[in-house]
């Protein structure tokens, strides 16, 4: 998100098989990581200043504790080149990974069959107006 408008999202299949859900997010995190400092620089280039640090969503407290805590690493020599990529940005204040609850896990809307008030909570997230379908088929 840029403000409050989505301007990048991105879904992949899985190439390699992992030891925990916690490796997953955590790789995902790494992913995601290397595309926000590329976005950074991009933004700086176009001269917006003002960048902030960025909040990176997850919703496995396993991985945001992987990144956020050093003692952890003994548990995560497997995945050691990515803990540190994470640390180092975390360090240079570049991202900061916060717990997002799967309820309010906006990627969601793309990727899962969703419940309608759960679909229409998320589109609001997403600042999608209804106003069509308010319209069309009497306020549902």
């Amino acid at each position: 998100m840029l403000g409050s408008s989505p301007i990048s999202w991105k879904v992949k299949k899985q190439s390699v098989v992992v030891r925990s859900s916690a490796e997953v997010e955590y790789r995902a995190i790494a992913s995601t990581c290397y595309e926000i400092i590329w976005l950074l620089a991009l933004l700086k280039d176009l001269e917006l200043t003002n960048l902030t640090l960025v909040t990176l969503y997850c919703d496995n407290q396993n991985a945001l504790h992987i990144s956020a805590n050093p003692a952890f690493h003994e548990r995560t020599k497997h995945i050691e080149i990515d803990y540190h990529y994470i640390r180092d940005q975390l360090t240079a204040k570049r991202i900061q990974p916060t717990y997002v609850s799967s309820h309010k896990q906006l990627a969601d809307i793309f990727t899962k069959p969703l419940p309608v008030s759960q679909h229409q909570y998320l589109l609001s997230k997403l600042g999608v107006c209804s106003s069509f379908q308010h319209s069309t088929l009497g306020g549902v």
